[in-house]
């Protein structure tokens, strides 16, 4: 009897074949996609999911008798036990589905600080944060007359831990922190945070928009309060996000807004709220976005985190390696532990210029401040071309780059 032979394994080729926008050309050459940091691609799983609901389930979820609403609620809810599931939340009620990083940010900004500060409270975040976790405490602390901490930064872009510590006073409201910096790719060392902050019972906010889609994420490992992420960074559709809360916190919170789905009993004289998490999912939710991040959850489970963090690992030292030997650039974010992203500038080429030669040769990247202003202050500069990773590039991509780059010398020496 002939023994069968083993299944070959699963490749990043093979990855990348699962994506069809990278199928197609650019200026006359192959797209390189080197941008997944402002918005990652979606595999077919996720785009075939999100047209089945439009064409055969369509209808508003909750509360509904008929059986196309059964059909859409199933599927709505159960992105949410797959979201539970994918960073290891205690309860589902503790998943609450917003539009992103920025409103889940704000919904605890707003919800859990701003009835609890005042003058004389502090509410701490670090030089590395992107606008929206910087922007939705500044308006709390306009709010309520609260003070703004800003721990620093040293020149390789990693927080300096020995400013943080004392940092951390007993009137300090709230801690908020950014998993992975976008603009130099930090991975700040959260758990590490997150210990000391609960040794002086301080709330921790985790900003993970750039965390969840490049390594496994365990927030009671972690033992964060509020663990915040898109679903257009992981590979899902836009306009939908997460909110991670620890239960005892979100059920003390108000709700964020008001309307339809998250009220048992309204009358003119009161309102009773509905039960978590729906008190905070005010309104029509993004039912078919919501679904595509199911099956976008569905699709890196597959292939698995770990496996997905260490190939991304390989692949960014290969970038950074490559980048580090063409003549006249400078790197932007030298830190010793970072995930997917290299900013750098190269000789006196504005970034945006930079950007569209690349663009002319198929490489597409970011330029500008990346929404993280502040950082740029801390380098002197006023922006950056960024180029920024997933598991669908390969060293062709790098290669790509390092090419077009070359050809930017050229058309600007």
């Amino acid at each position: 009897m002939t023994q069968a032979q083993p299944k070959p394994s699963i490749t990043a080729a093979d990855w990348r074949r699962d994506f069809p926008v990278l199928e197609q050309s650019v200026s006359g050459k192959p797209l390189v996609y080197l941008d997944s940091a402002a918005s990652a691609q979606q595999p077919a799983a996720v785009i075939d999911a999100v047209a089945r609901y439009h064409r055969e389930d369509h209808a508003n979820v909750h509360r509904g008798v008929h059986t196309l609403s059964h059909r859409a609620t199933d599927a709505y809810e159960a992105a949410r036990d797959k979201i539970r599931d994918f960073i290891n939340a205690t309860n589902r009620t503790e998943i609450v589905l917003t539009s992103g990083t920025t409103e889940s940010i704000n919904l605890v900004a707003q919800s859990f600080c701003r009835p609890g500060v005042g003058p004389g409270d502090k509410i701490l975040i670090t030089h590395l944060e992107h606008h929206a976790n910087i922007v939705p405490w500044q308006l709390v602390c306009e709010q309520t007359g609260a003070e703004l901490l800003v721990a620093p930064i040293d020149d390789k872009g990693q927080l300096d831990l020995e400013a943080l510590w004392p940092l951390m006073t007993s009137d300090v409201f709230m801690l908020a922190v950014g998993h992975v910096s976008n603009a130099l790719g930090t991975i700040n060392p959260v758990r590490e945070i997150i210990a000391e902050a609960r040794k002086r019972d301080i709330p921790v906010l985790v900003d993970g928009a750039q965390g969840v889609p490049h390594m496994p994420i365990d927030v009671q490992a972690l033992d964060c309060d509020f663990y915040a992420f898109s679903g257009h960074k992981m590979f899902g559709p836009t306009g939908t996000g997460v909110l991670y809360g620890r239960e005892s916190l979100l059920d003390q919170m108000p709700p964020y807004k008001g309307g339809g789905d998250m009220i048992l009993e309204v009358s003119f004289e009161s309102t009773i709220y509905n039960d978590l998490p729906y008190k905070f999912e005010a309104g029509t939710p993004n039912i078919s976005g919501v679904i595509g991040l199911g099956a976008a959850i569905d699709y890196l489970q597959s292939i698995g985190m770990q496996r997905i963090a260490d190939y991304e690992y390989g692949l960014h030292e290969y970038m950074v390696s490559e980048l580090s030997q063409v003549d006249d650039i400078r790197l932007i974010g030298t830190a010793l532990n970072k995930a997917s992203v290299q900013s750098f500038l190269l000789g006196d080429i504005h970034s945006h210029d930079l950007g569209t030669i690349l663009d002319h040769q198929g490489v597409a990247i970011r330029t500008g401040h990346h929404c993280a202003m502040p950082v740029m202050t801390r380098f002197g500069i006023s922006g950056t071309a960024r180029a920024s990773l997933a598991f669908y590039n390969n060293t062709n991509d790098v290669n790509r780059l390092i090419e077009a780059l070359e050809k930017a010398k050229q058309v600007f020496a």
